[in-house]
């Protein structure tokens, strides 16, 4: 990435994830009805009542809701749709289409007057009585589908009553807006309309970490709903053009103006946002930023007159468009910027515009398909702002093979004041990495040992074999079947699916712990990486689905880690590859590098157990960070030292009783087995609380007695 810059703490970008794909084509390319894949995929659904579509940026899923509600209307009893979004600038992708013409059986048509994103007025409860109005109106006529904005729903739902939506489609789009927050009011509302049973409902979200760490529905209304999972993988994977994407952060010293040039490459087309006035990056004075990004990237030549983009002459002798969406002193001239940006006429053209400075600007929904590049400086609190940015970057575009996300981040120096604070940014960022690279990674079919060859798997030239250690890849949907020894499999229907569709979302609450983090990456001398794969693991998994046995908690805990630590491992090997000059490219890459990982060992869930998940992201970060700062953010980590908290010592006791049924004998405190010793601890733990509590007992009685 950018290897040519030479660059003062680092020799060059570390990407710390890198993808590359098939590029088939087939996320692209329609059906008989004018579907394309994962429009497919829905349509076969389209008989469920609660129906959720989780599903990328730019896969397709308007088109999909089309498609679903137009058959629940015709074919299903619902007497209308209503389309709910999240602001109004989003309505437009619900414009009519005239589906017949491509081979569909209705056109999906919206009455003028029934697009209330297009009618005047913000969406808050003074100016929107109008818009409540709109939606009486609408159920009271017999035109069939309305589209409108999450508050315009909510006003009218807590006016009209949820009867009111009786034999309703509703179908949410940006559902990660959506929480079971009690604050939530759409969350709440939703809620009560699913517990009347009387609507169908369609949600649909490119996020998959929804909410950030909010759940969007409490886990029985969210078990109501029947999921329909078009991953990352397969869309970038069926792309015609793009096969390589590269996430990475970069660390810098001193102001960021001055770092910039060393990631930011003129020949890319770029979006670069920079960090909000209030952040630590800033310079606190935004258009001195944007001067001086323009300044690295060569000599100012003045302001187009027509479109409002500056004109810079690179260092190369070639003339860079960039179009400032920072400055909003002159509302005209913004506008003339947005406008030359939008325009219709120059949405296939690649040179109208080289770079985009903004801000607030240009992440959800904004559609720039030559984008090769976001950088992004400072990190962003909300991983689903962070996978709307590189969402601007994984457009199919033709001749665009590669693109990139870069994130640059502030190193911890010796004299900063704010180490923690820096710190925390820094985990953050990583964090976001590794959960990018989860998503984008394929999802694993765990099976175990021996349990046979899976249809649709390729197990390589010789085939599966029984006892072998056996990798299969079903190219269709980007799945591996990997085996594994002493892999406990889910009993009830629920943890299956958990197993198969959200796990992604398991491991997000484990990258958003921070204390899982700061041990993991910067404490490995005093911590075990059982601490973090049983432990704070089991515990995630125990309060994400209480209602499940103990058997199905353990199951969900080693698929989340399995799946977690196999994608870091497959990533160690090919880093050890590279290292050796014999680095595999191409869209093979990380199945070699499972098929290298699982080859040397027999591969068992306690072997599994004993890998630090952050291994990878360690030897990244030992590259991108010089050592003096390392070490200070190791010692700054280190020095916060942790008792056994009571609920750790509890699930420690739980493991020694499992160890005492294997092994016939308590674990022993002097064990040169530092897990074992570590759950001896546990119980010692243990009994200490217990004493403690029983003390207070009765002290407490003691003084009742003498009251």
């Amino acid at each position: 990435m950018n290897e040519h810059f030479n660059n003062p703490t680092n020799a060059y970008t570390v990407p710390s994830v890198s993808i590359t794909t098939a590029h088939t084509g087939a996320s692209s390319k329609a059906n008989e009805m004018g579907m394309r894949a994962m429009q497919e995929r829905a349509y076969a659904k389209r008989g469920e009542q609660y129906l959720l579509i989780k599903s990328p940026p730019a896969s397709g899923k308007s088109r999909a809701l089309m498609f679903v509600a137009l058959d629940k209307l015709n074919n299903q009893g619902m007497r209308q749709a209503i389309i709910v979004v999240p602001e109004r600038s989003i309505g437009g992708s619900f414009a009519d289409e005239p589906l017949s013409k491509y081979g569909f059986y209705w056109d999906w048509q919206v009455a003028p007057q029934w697009n209330l994103c297009n009618a005047p007025g913000v969406d808050e409860p003074r100016v929107a009585k109008s818009k409540v109005d709109a939606v009486r109106k609408f159920l009271e006529s017999t035109d069939k589908a309305m589209v409108c904005t999450h508050a315009t729903f909510r006003f009218a739902v807590e006016e009209l009553g949820i009867e009111a939506f009786d034999n309703r489609l509703i179908a949410i789009d940006e559902f990660h807006h959506v929480s079971s927050n009690p604050d939530n009011k759409l969350g709440s509302q939703l809620g009560a309309l699913i517990a009347r049973d009387k609507v169908h409902v369609v949600a649909m979200t490119g996020s998959y970490f929804r909410g950030d760490s909010e759940a969007v529905l409490g886990p029985a209304d969210e078990a109501k709903f029947e999921t329909v999972t078009y991953t990352y993988y397969e869309q970038l994977n069926g792309y015609r053009w793009l096969k390589s994407l590269d996430i990475g952060y970069f660390f810098y010293t001193g102001p960021y103006v001055d770092a910039i040039t060393k990631v930011l490459d003129p020949a890319l087309k770029t979006i670069i946002h920079i960090p909000n006035v209030n952040a630590r990056e800033s310079l606190k004075d935004k258009q001195r930023e944007v001067d001086e990004i323009m300044h690295g990237l060569g000599e100012w030549k003045g302001v187009d007159p027509v479109t409002g983009f500056h004109i810079v002459k690179a260092a190369d002798g070639s003339t860079l468009k960039v179009a400032d969406l920072v400055d909003d002193s002159d509302p005209a001239k913004r506008s003339k910027v947005l406008t030359a940006l939008k325009d219709p006429a120059q949405k296939d053209n690649r040179d109208n515009v080289d770079v985009i400075i903004a801000l607030g600007m240009a992440k959800e929904g904004f559609d720039w398909i030559w984008c090769e590049h976001a950088l992004t400086i400072g990190y962003r609190s909300s991983l689903t702002e962070i996978v709307q940015i590189i969402g601007r970057a994984t457009r199919d575009a033709e001749g665009k093979e590669r693109s990139r996300f870069t994130n640059l981040i502030a190193e911890p120096t010796a004299d900063q004041s704010a180490v923690a604070e820096a710190v925390n940014d820094m985990l953050k960022a990583i964090s976001a990495s590794l959960l990018m690279e989860q998503v984008l990674a394929p999802r694993y079919e765990f099976t175990p040992k021996n349990a046979g060859p899976k249809d649709g798997f390729d197990y390589g030239e010789s085939g599966y074999k029984e006892g072998g250690h056996n990798v299969g890849v079903n190219q269709e949907t980007g799945q591996y079947h990997v085996e594994i020894n002493g892999l406990v499999t889910p009993q009830s229907s629920e943890a299956t699916r958990i197993c198969k569709e959200d796990l992604n979302e398991v491991v997000t609450n484990f990258l958003q712990d921070k204390t899982v983090l700061e041990r993991g990456l910067f404490d490995k001398e005093n911590t075990l990486p059982e601490e973090l794969t049983q432990l704070r693991m089991g515990k995630i998994v125990r309060e994400r689905y209480p209602d499940l046995s103990d058997s199905d908690q353990e199951a969900i805990r080693q698929h989340a880690i399995a799946a977690m630590n196999i994608t870091q491992q497959a990533k160690l090997a090919l880093a050890q590859g590279d290292a050796n000059g014999s680095a595999v490219q191409g869209s093979t890459a990380l199945l070699d590098g499972v098929r290298k990982f699982v080859n040397v060992r027999d591969l068992d869930i306690d072997l599994i157990d004993r890998i630090n998940p952050f291994d990878a992201a360690y030897a990244v970060l030992a590259k991108a960070m010089d050592e003096k700062s390392l070490r200070q953010v190791q010692a700054s980590i280190a020095a916060k030292k942790l008792s056994i908290p009571e609920d750790e010592a509890r699930e420690l006791a739980k493991r020694a009783l499992q160890f005492k049924t294997e092994r016939g004998r308590l674990p022993d405190l002097n064990s040169a087995d530092a897990w074992e010793k570590r759950m001896a601890e546990g119980i010692a733990a243990l009994a200490r609380y217990r004493a403690q509590a029983k003390a207070k007992a009765a002290q407490e009685q003691g003084e009742s007695d003498h009251g």
